[in-house]
């Protein structure tokens, strides 16, 4: 690792990478077997994605997947994070499995390695099978343990392939966002489920992790959170304060129960006081921590809220189209924090990218100078903090494909790879072609 005039070169054992989940690029939505998911659920009511977009067909990558799999072999990438359907191989979440579904897994793990590709398995990207949704979902005291048998099932048959796995990507989301703000499937709006689908959530998260290492030794194992810097608008008490109480339930609510064994004192104040026994499951020893992370939140003091005594304010600063601001600088940020914080542990980042309104030339050629200059910057915030010691081993694009962007449909494109949702046709980016030549000489030159 170095930095030469104009250039930053990384470590020669850097893993380069990316990401995609089911729901978002898969299809096939009731093909083959499979069983009905909480998206499926959520995405064919009315109103709640935009435009009335699904994942039905989204880029038909349960078809496709050996096309996907070349675009990767040319860009070079080393790694594959995407998420097994946990409907797709267990219809009802639990009992008998589906062995077409199965097969797939299987079929996209062999081809990876033959060309080269390590297969990353996340066992949990926000599709709970809709089957468990009817019985309680994540608030189902039983869900640890129908958790647990999906991950010895999977472990069974892929692990003589795989041997990385990520138990949940963002329960972040999975909690607030599906129990709390209703925005994600299963689109409730309660705190005190939200509170007890958090603290399931890293129980099952705890016995996952439990059922593979009892499996195989060897399993390389962690899990994903995502991460925002949370900065107060002010200097103001107040303003700090509510900086301080936003952070702890959108950040440290995952990551000290994981690496401390206690919630941030903020779960007692909202009624979360779990026995010493829950947090010895929760507090599992783990290979490493993925992170995924895109913005900055800036907080003000606002006691019309409830939990937080917080308000999310806007700067006048560039923004993606999602309108999150752009800043670099927070990843570098969150990296050394979590170094310090949680006694340095093995890190990876496990998503980055960006949304922007993509520029189609007249030759179908895609213009993304922005997303080429957003992956730089944040590429380089990576960079410092290697350089500065922390363990960070590998850097994964979200995403390699345009997909489904959950309640903001197909409006938002993510990929390196343009898709066409009309024809499914895959178009390489000019993004695309700078990943690669970051792959092929682990590094770039500087602005």
């Amino acid at each position: 690792m170095h930095v030469t005039a104009g250039r930053i070169t990384f470590p020669e054992d850097f893993v380069w990478g990316v990401a995609s989940s089911s729901y978002q690029i898969e299809g096939a939505w009731n093909e083959d077997g499979k069983g009905e998911s909480i998206w499926d659920r959520f995405s064919h009511a009315p109103g709640n994605i935009m435009n009335g977009d699904t994942g039905d067909v989204a880029c038909d990558h349960y078809h496709r997947y050996v096309e996907d799999v070349a675009l990767m072999r040319d860009l070079g990438v080393q790694a594959y994070r995407f998420s097994v359907s946990w409907p797709r191989v267990l219809p009802k979440g639990k009992g008998d499995a589906n062995p077409a579904g199965l097969n797939f897994y299987k079929s996209l793990v062999e081809e990876l390695s033959r060309n080269g590709i390590e297969p990353w398995v996340c066992l949990c990207h926000y599709d709970l099978p809709q089957a468990l949704q009817d019985e309680g979902g994540w608030a189902n005291p039983h869900i640890t343990e129908y958790f647990a048998e999906y991950s010895g099932l999977m472990a069974r048959e892929l692990g003589e392939v795989v041997k990385r796995w990520v138990i949940f990507n963002e329960p972040r989301c999975i909690a607030w966002l599906g129990h709390l703000t209703g925005i994600h499937a299963p689109g409730m709006k309660n705190l005190e489920l939200a509170l007890k689908v958090s603290h399931q959530l890293q129980l099952a998260q705890g016995k996952a992790i439990q059922t593979l290492h009892d499996f195989d030794k060897n399993f390389q194992i962690g899990t994903i959170v995502d991460l925002n810097v949370v900065h107060p608008i002010s200097d103001d008490k107040k303003d700090v304060e509510a900086a301080s109480r936003l952070d702890a339930l959108w950040n440290r609510w995952y990551t000290d129960p994981l690496f401390k064994g206690e919630y941030p004192h903020l779960a007692a104040e909202l009624g979360l006081k779990p026995d010493r026994e829950d947090m010895n499951l929760i507090k599992q020893r783990l290979d490493f921590l993925g992170v995924n992370y895109y913005t900055r939140v800036l907080a003000a003091y606002d006691p019309s809220d409830p939990v937080t005594h917080a308000r999310v304010v806007a700067k006048n600063t560039p923004t993606t189209e999602k309108g999150w601001e752009i800043y670099p600088d927070g990843l570098y940020e969150v990296l050394v924090r979590l170094q310090k914080e949680y006694d340095d542990p093995m890190l990876y980042v496990t998503e980055n990218g960006v949304a922007f309104e993509d520029i189609v030339t007249k030759g179908g050629r895609v213009q993304d100078d922005d997303r080429v200059a957003f992956l730089r910057d944040h590429i380089a915030s990576t960079y410092r903090a290697v350089r500065d010691g922390v363990r960070v081993y590998g850097f994964f694009v979200w995403s390699l494909l345009d997909n489904f962007e959950w309640a903001e449909g197909f409006s938002k494109r993510f990929g390196l790879v343009r898709t066409d949702y009309e024809t499914l046709k895959r178009t390489p980016k000019k993004s695309y072609d700078w990943y690669k030549n970051v792959i092929a000489t682990n590094g770039f030159d500087l602005p």
